[in-house]
């Protein structure tokens, strides 16, 4: 399964049985949106929300981290999915969070996912159908995940590539953020980034409709990072999510994949004992 989908293609896939969509909204606090609640007002026929600070670690301190593989095993049969499910994540802006969710299916070994181009927005711009309220609770299934630790990195992971500089960190926040020209949206976190990381904001990765440019045009943005197909990447933002756009980019830009490093900013500007750049 490829990882970006149209919408012509969810179009005429809708409804079979081997097929969960999932919408994967989520909002900074700043924003003060409600994404369940804009998921009941419209959402993709059958879609189901896909909660992602609640399929997380809630114990820790850090925002939607990355759960222990018994813990998402309950909680993504619990939605319904199988091995054999071919599943499909959406967001409400375009791509922004669907990516999180696709991400963190594949880092648990399900390959068989994709990111909706364009979202919500594109559906709804096309005219298609969308559905009110909640969908139907989906039956829970038995789930049995295998967790690829080469797609995840922690804090100890990067202060090691401090010194070793193995892998290129690309930092998918914006400009000013990365340079601390703006405060952090976080209270108590410092602003800057970590120690020869380069910065691509995820925006750039996408058009003026939200969907993601080709496959050319997203090899040129990551090569003039320095990244090529010998390149071990890792991405980086905020809090983990964003991130992933460009784990997506590069997996549609025919690069390999990398790893997201899960605590992010949050993370590592969150600390006193990290190092920093401006």
């Amino acid at each position: 399964m490829k990882a970006l989908v149209s919408t012509e293609w969810l179009a005429a896939e809708l409804g079979s049985n081997d097929l969960i969509v999932f919408d994967a909204s989520w909002y900074m606090p700043a924003e003060a949106r409600d994404a369940q609640a804009e998921y009941r007002r419209a959402h993709i026929p059958g879609a189901v929300f896909f909660d992602i600070d609640a399929i997380a670690d809630t114990e820790s301190a850090l925002p939607h981290m990355v759960p222990g593989t018994a813990s998402f095993e309950r909680m993504i049969g619990a939605l319904g999915v199988s091995a054999g499910h071919r599943v499909v994540f959406y967001d409400q802006k375009g791509i922004f969070s669907a990516a999180r969710g696709w991400w963190l299916l594949r880092l648990f070994g399900h390959e068989r996912c994709a990111v909706l181009d364009g979202g919500l927005p594109k559906w709804c711009r096309e005219g298609r159908a969308v559905q009110v309220g909640d969908a139907a609770a989906p039956a829970a299934a038995n789930y049995r995940a295998s967790l690829n630790s080469r797609r995840v990195r922690g804090l100890g992971d990067i202060l090691e590539n401090l010194q070793s500089r193995r892998e290129i960190l690309l930092d998918a926040r914006s400009a000013d953020r990365f340079h601390a020209r703006v405060p952090e949206p976080r209270a108590g976190v410092r602003g800057g980034h970590v120690p020869g990381s380069r910065n691509l904001p995820f925006t750039e990765l996408l058009s003026g409709d939200q969907t993601l440019l080709p496959p050319e045009q997203l090899r040129a943005l990551f090569k003039a990072r320095g990244v090529d197909e010998r390149s071990a990447v890792v991405t980086s933002c905020g809090s983990g999510l964003t991130a992933a756009v460009l784990n997506l980019g590069l997996e549609v830009a025919g690069l390999p994949m990398g790893a997201l490093y899960d605590g992010s900013w949050s993370e590592w500007g969150g600390r006193t004992e990290t190092p920093i750049e401006i």
